[in-house]
């Protein structure tokens, strides 16, 4: 699968998720973008199945459900890779599940 993780996310996330493309918001040229022109670019790119983020607001902000594109939401008690690192065994455990428009939220692993 192809993922896109948002640029508040570690990029080291990636070694975490073999197996799959992963690309991060600034390798895909677009630091800095609002979250609702960010969701446009992602879904008229048509090159990812999955993004990956943990601003909390985005779902609620952002209309989610026309993306071709799942999101993820990861309850993480930051953005720092200790707490990050530990979500990648559930993501790739579940990522037959995340369906396009339907956002994820994922809490902090045990």
């Amino acid at each position: 699968m192809r993922i896109l993780l948002d640029e508040c996310l570690p990029k080291d996330l990636a070694r975490k998720l073999p197996g799959h493309t992963v690309t991060t918001v600034p390798q895909a040229g677009w630091a800095s973008v609002g979250n609702g022109k960010l969701l446009r670019l992602i879904a008229a790119s048509g090159k990812f199945g999955l993004f990956l983020t943990v601003d909390k607001r985005l779902p609620l902000q952002n209309k989610t459900r026309p993306h071709p594109f799942a999101i993820v939401l990861l309850r993480a008690k930051s953005n720092r890779m200790i707490h990050v690192f530990p979500f990648a065994p559930e993501i790739l455990r579940r990522l037959a599940e995340f369906q396009p428009g339907r956002v994820y939220v994922l809490a902090q692993p045990a």
